[in-house]
């Protein structure tokens, strides 16, 4: 197993895990008992923490003397239906190291809620360098714009290695549906806005019967990571220009690769984008600094690199605010219910609205 030993652990950051909150505790005891028997070299005493930053699933990091692990589980509270899902990301992460080497090898799934109070798995530890979302840009890279063009040069090129993984030969083949994935993408979402919703956003609806009116014809299929962005891509420490990991899962399936650029590229702020879209995270709109590459220097790349047609981008792009704008309230939504004290997501209530104008404007061109 490529797990990695606390020695390497130089390279993290002080602030990457810290202690445990108390609302995400489990009985660790339980959880050491569990694995001892599971996987060697754990029968040492567990040392626990908890990755901070985040605002999906929960991230632990489990110390075994020299020998470390991560462990995943689902957030607390009403889940939507066939999110958080870790039997689907722990499946994905056994097999498709054998192909991609960014993904992290996932070793042991707990489906059993008895032993932490949710399933869970456990992948091996990656090490590297995160730009993490409401913190800033590593050292490492702040003050080399050189540096900071290789980072975007390799975030789109693994988008594009991604998309040409074999899924069928690593037995991934039955991940998903692909006939009709873009359909059942737009009404799913649809769905999950109306239950989420803490308040009514007409221009939500408008779009999502927009874009189930207008679908565009599918894109041969590939295996997709659904949240690909630059927050989810670990840079290896002492080279910009590979990646160390790429992390979170749990969403990927097989469908049009499309939407998997259209989320990576509504992720990365452009300087074309509108003010108030500017203006929700003005202190980490990482992409805007010098060095990185544009949006559209992003999507050429990506054709260069995948040899796919990418006219119909900006829809894709579009439908990705929208799709963004409903993660968003779900998130609130589980603060406003009181599923969570982190006070990081109060302010989420203003975030919606801006999105969907913010695909609303991307779509004129089509004649939104």
């Amino acid at each position: 197993m490529n797990n990695s030993s606390v020695g390497e652990h130089a390279l993290s950051v002080d602030n990457e895990y810290g202690e445990i909150r108390a609302e995400d505790d489990f009985d660790r005891q339980r959880l050491s008992d569990f694995i001892r028997e599971r996987i060697p070299g754990a029968d040492l005493p567990m040392e626990v923490r908890q990755f901070r930053g985040g605002h999906s699933n929960l991230t632990y990091l489990l110390r075994f003397g020299e020998t470390e692990w991560v462990m995943r589980r689902p957030p607390h509270g009403v889940i939507p239906k066939s999110a958080h899902d870790m039997g689907r990301e722990y499946r994905v992460l056994s097999r498709l190291w054998e192909q991609f080497p960014p993904a992290p090898r996932a070793v042991l799934y707990c489906g059993d809620p008895a032993i932490i109070g949710a399933p869970f798995f456990i992948m091996e530890r990656r090490c590297g360098i995160v730009i993490k979302k409401r913190e800033p840009i590593p050292a490492q890279l702040a003050d080399s714009p050189s540096a900071l063009r290789q980072v975007s040069e390799i975030f789109v090129d693994t988008l594009a290695d991604l998309h040409r993984v074999d899924y069928e030969q690593i037995d991934l083949g039955a991940l998903g549906r692909p006939g009709g994935f873009l359909a059942r993408q737009v009404s799913g979402w649809m769905d999950r806005w109306e239950k989420a919703k803490t308040r009514e956003v007409p221009l939500m609806n408008r779009l999502g019967e927009w874009f189930a009116a207008h679908l565009p014809p599918p894109q041969p299929p590939a295996l997709i990571h659904n949240d690909f962005f630059l927050h989810n891509v670990m840079i290896t420490a002492d080279d910009p220009s590979r990646v160390a990991a790429v992390l979170d899962w749990e969403m990927s399936t097989i469908g049009d690769p499309m939407v998997d650029l259209g989320i990576a590229l509504a992720y990365w702020r452009d300087r074309s984008d509108p003010d108030d879209l500017l203006a929700l995270n003005p202190d980490e709109n990482h992409t805007l600094w010098e060095g990185f590459l544009t949006r559209d220097e992003l999507a050429q790349r990506y054709a260069r690199r995948s040899g796919r047609e990418l006219g119909l981008i900006d829809f894709y792009v579009a439908w990705a605010f929208w799709k963004t704008a409903t993660v968003v309230e779900q998130l609130y939504a589980r603060y406003a219910r009181g599923d969570t004290t982190d006070d990081r997501y109060a302010t989420m209530v203003n975030e919606p609205p801006v999105l969907a104008r913010a695909a609303a404007a991307k779509l004129q061109q089509y004649g939104f």
